[in-house]
């Protein structure tokens, strides 16, 4: 099972593809505090859920001077499909071979219907403006996370 993050821990930096055709390294964001969350698939329904309530509370964290980075094992092509349908605003990244993933503990042995099962941990992470985790939460559920997320960060 990977190694799971937790607060004081130094986020690993990470270079990935975005849906736009460009790249994405956790590094840009340095100065600014960063929710970095993995999830499973682009377009399934737990997914889409937690991407528009990332996206309708993006305005509010931007003023809190946040950004919001979601990373699935997608490719860019499908993840461009998925802010178009949805109308998200957030930053969606391609983590195909699942490294990034594996480094920051969010994939590996997790339970499903019962089963022990190898995949993406449903996991949600802040970087503070030092690139220092500051709170780490894995096997979160999609709905009310991103509320419960901003309660934690007073926003």
């Amino acid at each position: 099972m990977a190694e799971r993050l937790a607060p004081g821990d130094p986020a690993p930096d990470f270079t990935l593809p975005d849906d736009a055709g460009g790249s994405v390294s956790l590094s840009d964001f340095r100065g600014k505090r960063v929710i970095v969350y993995f999830y499973p698939a682009a377009m399934t329904p737990g997914c889409t859920t937690q991407a528009c309530d990332f996206s309708d509370s993006l305005e509010a964290l931007q003023a809190e001077d946040t950004e919001v980075v979601g990373i699935s094992p997608d490719g860019p092509a499908k993840l461009a499909k998925f802010r178009e349908r949805d109308g998200l605003t957030i930053t969606l990244l391609s983590d195909e071979d699942k490294s990034v993933m594996t480094a920051w503990g969010a994939y590996g042995e997790k339970k499903l219907y019962g089963k022990v099962v190898e995949g993406v941990i449903r996991s949600t992470l802040v970087v503070g403006p030092d690139g220092v985790v500051t709170h780490a939460r894995y096997n979160v559920k999609a709905t009310g996370h991103v509320a419960r997320i901003r309660r934690d960060l007073g926003i």
